[in-house]
């Protein structure tokens, strides 16, 4: 029987049971493929997080993310979750870089009580999209995409997006997209409710992947390079968005919930 390393983290959350959930496992060496992805299917979060020391020179780490169905390109919590294990194991540094296959080198610094998440800005364009709408529901004033995999529908209104029933098991049969629902916020700059339902996700809790889009298109649509967001899902989390040229800065804190072994 191996032990591994195992937390559990509740990211872009000021307390427990808000934000969203990720766990994270340091690896001495990468696992088969088949194996990590049943780690996740166990652990049902929408991400685990596992990371090793990176070989070459270009990071500190190798990343990888798996949520309980398949392997993903690119996740903002679990990113932020993992810095926040590594920076709060070793308070000496200011910093921790990760080498992912799809995303490039991602980075999360300290940043007042918390931490910035530095991610590439997903800029999207205008789409129209008839069939989506029909599926998530509502009048977006505006819909956009980006390379296909992220789906932005814009309304007038928090009340619009708060009140959508989309229909996930359709949405789904779409593949392993993001259908990125936002509107200007109430108590925030902007709001946001994300549904994954073809990554095994039906409704996403705080989406760090999301906000790489969302903080270039609203940078765009408030004139302003930094704003406030509040992802509405049960759980709900706030994510300070900055956009600085072709990266989007995510600022949140993070809280430690569950620590232990794996035991595999």
């Amino acid at each position: 029987m191996t032990n591994l390393p195992y937390y559990h983290v509740d990211a872009f959350a000021d307390r427990p049971f808000t934000g969203n959930q990720a766990a994270v496992m340091p690896l001495e060496s990468w696992l088969d493929d088949d194996v990590l992805q049943a780690i996740a299917e166990e652990n049902n979060f929408a991400e685990t997080a596992f990371y090793l020391p990176d070989a070459g020179a270009d990071a500190d780490y190798e990343l990888r993310w798996f949520t309980p169905t398949e392997e993903v390109a690119l996740c903002g919590h679990a990113t932020l979750a993992s810095g926040h294990i590594v920076l709060s194991q070793q308070p000496e540094r200011q910093q921790v870089t990760f080498h992912t296959r799809k995303a490039s080198i991602l980075t999360v610094i300290r940043d007042g009580d918390g931490y910035a998440l530095g991610l590439p800005a997903y800029p999207p364009a205008p789409r129209a999209m008839p069939d989506i709408v029909a599926l998530v529901g509502g009048s977006p004033a505006e819909t956009l995409s980006y390379n296909g995999d992220y789906h932005v529908l814009s309304y007038n209104h928090a009340d619009d997006v708060a009140a959508l029933k989309p229909d996930l098991k359709a949405l789904a049969a779409l593949g392993n997209a993001q259908f990125i629902c936002t509107a200007p916020g109430k108590d925030s700059d902007v709001m946001s409710r994300v549904f994954v339902p073809g990554g095994g996700v039906d409704e996403d809790s705080v989406t760090g992947s999301a906000h790489a889009v969302l903080t270039p298109y609203w940078a765009g649509q408030l004139g302003r390079d930094s704003f406030t967001a509040y992802q509405a899902s049960q759980r709900g989390g706030y994510v300070n968005c900055r956009l600085d040229g072709d990266r989007a800065w995510l600022g949140g804190t993070c809280v430690t919930v569950v620590e232990g072994l794996f035991r595999l």
